[in-house]
């Protein structure tokens, strides 16, 4: 499916007003114009997204990611480290998922914005957002940043992520409505199909399926919510929490023992 997406990002510049749409908002009577304006949209994703990107020309900006091509990106990560050099300033960010460096180039910035100078900038261990364009240096890969910003409100954090795995979703899977469609007609849960819950244990298994089934909010279900639903020891599961989390099935919200499924398969 090859589909574009920009309203991102929590108050971030570049979002609705900067020329993005929602996924099956976009106008053209072109498959020539779709995929232009695919191209230019701004994508949230994961720096593991941007690791795993195929890259098939590296001197071209444009890379695949769900099979759609993919130019402006946004991430949000914690700075692990900052290195100044006399044109660009390197940033090391790190989202749970991978680290990537950030570069951005003093001087650009600069003449971007007289009052650049004026504006915060992230520090080590805080978190910051950054627009841009993955780039290849030397066989490795880096964010190009026309703009970073440090995050002053970290449940940016995890929008980002939420907002990320919808778009992949949306991208690989389908609009929500179809999926629904296809959910009911198969007994509600097809989704589930395509987990392997053969290596968790049966606790973990209860614990990911109470979480999978039941209608929450974003910030997911807590562990004292899963006991009541499970009818298991608060115990067993906080450590059936531990054994998904190692897995990857699912990441905390709110608190460390507040759970959502993480389906990126």
């Amino acid at each position: 499916m090859d589909q574009g997406y920009s309203t991102t990002s929590y108050g971030a510049q570049g979002g609705a007003n900067g020329g993005g749409f929602m996924p099956g908002s976009q106008g053209g009577d072109s498959a020539t114009q779709k995929r232009q304006f695919d191209k230019a949209t701004l994508r949230p994703v994961t720096i593991k997204q941007l690791l795993d990107a195929s890259h098939p020309n590296p001197d071209a900006e444009v890379v695949q990611i769900d099979g759609s091509d993919v130019s402006q990106v946004t991430i949000v990560g914690q700075v692990r480290n900052i290195s100044a050099q006399t044109t660009n300033i390197t940033y090391r960010l790190d989202d749970g998922t991978g680290t990537i460096d950030v570069k951005v180039w003093v001087e650009s910035e600069a003449h971007q914005n007289p009052n650049e100078a004026a504006r915060p900038k992230p520090v080590e261990l805080g978190y910051a957002r950054a627009w841009g364009k993955l780039k290849v240096l030397n066989n490795k890969r880096h964010l190009g940043a026309t703009v970073i910003r440090p995050n002053s409100d970290y449940n940016e954090i995890s929008y980002h992520l939420l907002e990320s795995t919808y778009v992949h979703l949306y991208n690989s899977r389908g609009p929500p409505e179809t999926l629904q469609k296809t959910n009911d007609a198969g007994g509600g849960h097809q989704g589930v199909a395509n987990v392997d819950l053969s290596g968790m244990s049966a606790n973990s298994r209860a614990v990911y399926m109470a979480i999978r089934k039941t209608p929450q909010t974003n910030e997911g279900l807590h562990a004292t919510d899963i006991a009541q639903r499970t009818g298991m020891e608060l115990n067993e599961v906080l450590k059936a929490g531990d054994e998904l989390l190692s897995l990857g099935s699912i990441y905390t919200t709110v608190d460390d023992t507040t759970w959502a499924v993480l389906d990126l398969a």
